[in-house]
């Protein structure tokens, strides 16, 4: 299954919980869901999706991996920083699923990490019943 969304900024974070919710099979009990990023610039993780963390994770990106600093993929794409921040970010999760739903703890969330947006995203997202 694919979810398709939609980033309106060079480097942002965006919850994409209930879109991957939403693809787990009925009849799902037991199993595990498995998210993945399908381009090099974007990355997937589980946390917390409070605003100021979203925050200190941008700007922290920004510091570990500014743009323009010189990286030699510039000169093919002129977004070297972006893939080296999707490197780091990591491009999957895997989140049980229990009784049918994702089985995050109280503070997680799915979230997308654009770094080289605006664009459009899709995520592969398959469930396997264990």
């Amino acid at each position: 299954m694919t979810v398709e969304i939609s980033t309106h900024d060079r480097l942002e974070v965006l919850d994409v919980t209930a879109e991957v919710a939403a693809e787990v099979p009925s009849g799902l009990d037991r199993g595990l869901c498995t998210v993945s990023v399908r381009h090099t610039t974007a990355g997937v993780v589980v946390n917390e999706a409070e605003r100021r963390l979203v925050a200190d994770l941008v700007g922290t990106l920004e510091r570990l991996v500014p743009r323009g600093a010189g990286y030699g993929h510039d000169d093919v794409d002129d977004n070297a920083d972006a893939h080296l921040r999707a490197m780091l970010v990591g491009s999957s999760v895997t989140v049980p699923v229990v009784d049918g739903r994702l089985d995050l703890g109280p503070w997680q969330s799915v979230l997308l990490v654009e770094c080289d947006g605006p664009r459009r995203r899709q995520l592969a997202v398959t469930c396997v019943a264990t």
